[in-house]
Order: C-alpha cells, then structure tokens, then sequence
C-alpha cells in the first residue's frame, strides 16, 4: 500500500471514531429553560421571529466581496516575477477599478445610508 493510502486510511479511522465518541460521550438533559429560544435567562420581550434587516444581509455580502478581493490580488507581489508584469498590474487595476465602480454605485444609491 501507498503512503497516501495509509494516510487516508488512518484519517478515516480517527474520523469515525471521534464521530461515534462524540455520540456518546455528552450527558443529554434538556430542560424547559434550555429548550426555549432565549437562553440567556431574560423573558421573553418579543417575537423571536422577526425578519432581519435587508443591509445586514448587504453588509455581509460587501465583506466577502472585498474578501475576495483580497484574495484575488493576494498572488499579486510573486506575479510581479513573471515576464510580463504589465499584465499583472493591469489586471490588478481592472480588479480594484471594477470593485471601486460597484461601491461608488452602491454609495450614490443610497445603500450603505443605515437610517433613513
């Protein structure tokens, strides 16, 4: 057998068992106070089911644009090795100007405004 194999193999092993330990293992006591939604001890002052605001959800979706963004020029100081760093440093403009565009666009609209 191959090295990856027996690596494979042991990490399987090491998954299930600590998957059925896991099972087990904790002492399961539900009780009124842990089964209802609010934990914390506090009374219940509301619905807990009301609908999340719209800019959060667009507050989360700039963070992992720009998220990714970091990613996409993170390889951007070893590609300034190759032999054409031109393209490197254009790309990285087209990147940075198309993501500058998008938040200037959301900024006039109004989107990143949090009280009306």
């Amino acid at each position: 057998m191959n090295l990856i194999m027996v690596m494979m193999m042991i990490s399987t092993m090491t998954s299930l068992v600590l998957i059925t330990i896991s099972f087990w293992l904790p002492l399961n006591n539900p009780d009124l106070e842990k089964l209802s939604p609010y934990e914390c001890g506090f009374d219940q002052l509301g619905s807990a089911r009301l609908p999340f605001s719209i800019r959060f959800f667009l507050i989360a979706i700039l963070f992992l644009l720009f998220d990714l963004e970091i990613a996409l020029l993170l390889p951007t100081p070893w590609a300034l090795q190759l032999f054409n760093p031109e393209y490197t440093l254009m790309w990285s403009a087209v990147i940075l100007t198309m993501l500058s565009v998008g938040l200037i666009y959301e900024w006039i609209q109004g989107g990143l405004e949090w009280a009306e």
